[in-house]
C-alpha cells in the first residue's frame, strides 16, 4: 500500500504539506489512471491498480494530516495489510527541495501525520517516502510554510524526482528501496 499524506480540498493542493498527495496523482496519472474512490468507511480517496505485476492500493487520507493514522489503521485492517507493507509519502522539512530519501522505520520526527499513524499503530515499523520541501529558517514559520504554495521552480524539481521514481516503479513497489535509491540519485 502506497500512502500519501496530505491535506483535503482545494486549499491544500498544491502546498508543501500534500507532496505526498501530490506524489500519487502524479503516479496515477502516469499510469493513465485518474479516479479516486471516496470511501467514508475508511476516511479516505483509494484506488487499486495493478503495477510491476502487483495488485497496489494507493491511500490519500481525508482526515487533514494530524489524523492520518485514523485512515490509514482502517485500510490496513480491512484489507489485512501489515505495516511492513506500507510506504508512506510525506513532506520533509529537513532536505533541500526535490530530495527524495527512504526510510524504514523510526519515529515521527515532528511530522504530525506520521505522529498519527505511529500512535495508531503502536509503532513506527513501517517504511517511509521523505520528499524535501527545504525549511523556512526559522521554526516559528514551519507551520505557514509548509500550507503555502510550492513555487514553480521548486514544483519542477519535485516533479523532477516523482518522475525518476516512476521509471523504477518496479523497485518501489517490490520495496526494494536500497537498489531505487542508486536508480533516483
Amino acid at each position: 500500500m502506497l500512502v500519501g499524506l496530505g491535506n483535503p480540498g482545494q486549499r491544500y493542493i498544491k502546498t508543501r504539506h500534500n507532496v505526498g498527495f501530490w506524489f500519487l496523482d502524479h503516479w496515477l496519472a502516469q499510469l493513465g489512471a485518474v479516479s479516486w474512490r471516496s470511501e467514508s468507511r475508511f476516511q479516505a480517496e483509494f484506488t487499486e491498480l495493478c503495477v510491476a505485476g502487483q495488485s497496489v492500493i494507493f491511500l490519500k487520507p481525508q482526515t487533514y494530516m494530524n489524523l492520518s493514522g485514523q485512515a490509514v489503521g482502517k485500510v490496513l485492517r480491512y484489507f489485512k495489510i501489515t505495516p511492513q507493507e506500507m510506504l508512506v509519502v510525506h513532506d520533509e522539512l529537513d532536505f533541500e527541495v526535490g530530495v527524495m530519501r527512504f526510510k524504514d522505520g523510526g519515529g515521527h520526527g515532528g511530522h504530525n501525520g506520521l505522529r498519527d499513524i505511529v500512535a495508531t499503530l503502536g509503532n513506527g515499523q513501517f517504511h517511509r517516502m521523505r520528499i524535501g520541501i527545504g525549511h523556512p529558517g526559522d521554526k516559528r514559520k514551519v507551520s505557514d510554510y509548509v500550507l503555502s504554495a510550492v513555487p514553480m521552480s521548486d514544483g519542477v524539481s519535485i516533479e523532477s524526482g516523482f518522475e525518476r521514481i516512476y521509471l523504477n516503479s518496479e523497485l518501489l513497489v517490490q520495496m526494494r528501496f536500497d537498489q531505487l535509491k542508486n536508480k533516483i540519485h
